[in-house]
C-alpha cells in the first residue's frame, strides 16, 4: 500500500508555515472559529480520484509512488479536474496555462517536514491509517455543514 497524507486538526495551531511552504500553492488552512480549530486542507491523494475519472487527456494520474498527480505536457487547461475535486485543490495558473495540485513533493512533502506541531503526518497507507483518516474526513464535514 502506498503512502498517504494523515490530517490532525486538533495539533493544527493555524500558524501558515504549510500554505508558504508548499510550491504549488496547494494547501489552505481554513479556521473554524465557533469549533475553535484549524485544518489544512490539501489534495487527499484519493483512492478514487474524481480529476483522473474527468480528465480528458490523461493529464491527471497516479504516479508510480501513488501519489496523484499533473502532467502539464498533457494538460489543455479545460478545469474539468478543478470543478471535479470535492477538496478544491487544484487550481489554474494563468501564468502556465495549466492546473496545478500537490505532488506530495516527490515523496518527501514539505508541508509534513515544515509542520511544527506535526498536525499533517506522512505515514503507510495501513487499513488502520486509512480508517483513521475516513474518521477524521467525516469530523471535517461535519464542520463545513456547521459553518
Amino acid at each position: 500500500m502506498s503512502k498517504i497524507l494523515m490530517i490532525y486538526p486538533k495539533k493544527c495551531k493555524n500558524c501558515g508555515t504549510c500554505e508558504s511552504v508548499c510550491s504549488n500553492a496547494a494547501v489552505n488552512v481554513i479556521h473554524f472559529e465557533e469549533a475553535v480549530i484549524s485544518v489544512p486542507v490539501m489534495c487527499m491523494q484519493c483512492e478514487d480520484a474524481a480529476c483522473m475519472k474527468v480528465c480528458p487527456t490523461g493529464a491527471v494520474y497516479r504516479d508510480e509512488n501513488g501519489a496523484v498527480i499533473t502532467d502539464p505536457g498533457k494538460c489543455i487547461g479545460c478545469k474539468m479536474c478543478i470543478s471535479s475535486c470535492p477538496m478544491g485543490n487544484i487550481h489554474y495558473s494563468t501564468r502556465q496555462r495549466k492546473v496545478m495540485k500537490c505532488n506530495l513533493c516527490d515523496g518527501n512533502p514539505d508541508c509534513v517536514k515544515y509542520c511544527p506541531t506535526r498536525a499533517i503526518e506522512y505515514v503507510d497507507g495501513t487499513v488502520s491509517n486509512m480508517e483513521k483518516k475516513r474518521a477524521v474526513a467525516e469530523k471535517f464535514l461535519e464542520l463545513f455543514e456547521d459553518q
